[in-house]
């Protein structure tokens, strides 16, 4: 074999295997492994979100909320805790059950705002002794855009902690294994 065809095999290698690795890397950066940390000291709750998300400042935010991201891409993708009262005896399970519980949110949300929301799924989960309960919505907005919201709820020290997650539903099918793990990252 000549110089010349083994230096273009060579090349031709290398071109694939550098393929191959970027395949892989992007391929592990769509799971869990894009996700960083955040946590909240004084309120004690804390939560996983991708690297790709930011902090936004909230100026006129409704009662109750904390923290917000959204996407720096997907400007309409974002997060949100909010914190209110409950009487500082009652647990989760005390105010009902997941489905009477995401009832409730979808009644509140839909009294509050021309909001129409529809529950999809109201499951509950344990997590160190902690009950959580996992709510999925869809919902349609005045202007007939329809989104899909993830939400955790949980009751600690007469504070209710709602974490949401929030996309379009044209883009459910492709964050909705990221939005399942990033709702189960919420924990007080």
């Amino acid at each position: 074999m000549s110089l010349m065809v083994m230096q273009r095999l060579w090349k031709s290698a290398i071109a694939t295997l550098f393929v191959l690795v970027s395949v892989v890397l992007v391929a592990c950066g769509n799971g869990a492994g894009s996700l960083q940390g955040y946590a909240n000291g004084t309120y004690g709750y804390q939560f996983l979100y991708p690297n790709g998300w930011i902090p936004v400042t909230i100026t006129d935010a409704s009662k109750g909320v904390d923290v917000v991201f959204r996407d720096l891409v997907e400007y309409s993708e974002n997060l949100s805790v909010i914190i209110s009262d409950v009487p500082a005896d009652k647990k989760l399970k005390e105010l009902g059950t997941p489905t009477d519980v995401g009832y409730r949110f979808m009644q509140e949300a839909s009294q509050n705002s021309d909001r129409q929301p529809e529950l999809i799924r109201a499951d509950s989960r344990e997590d160190n002794g902690q009950t959580y309960y996992i709510l999925e919505y869809q919902v349609t907005l005045p202007n007939g855009q329809v989104r899909h919201d993830l939400a955790t709820v949980a009751v600690k020290f007469g504070k209710l902690y709602t974490f949401n997650l929030s996309t379009r539903q044209g883009r459910w099918s492709q964050v909705e294994g990221l939005f399942n793990t990033m709702i189960k990252t919420f924990k007080i």
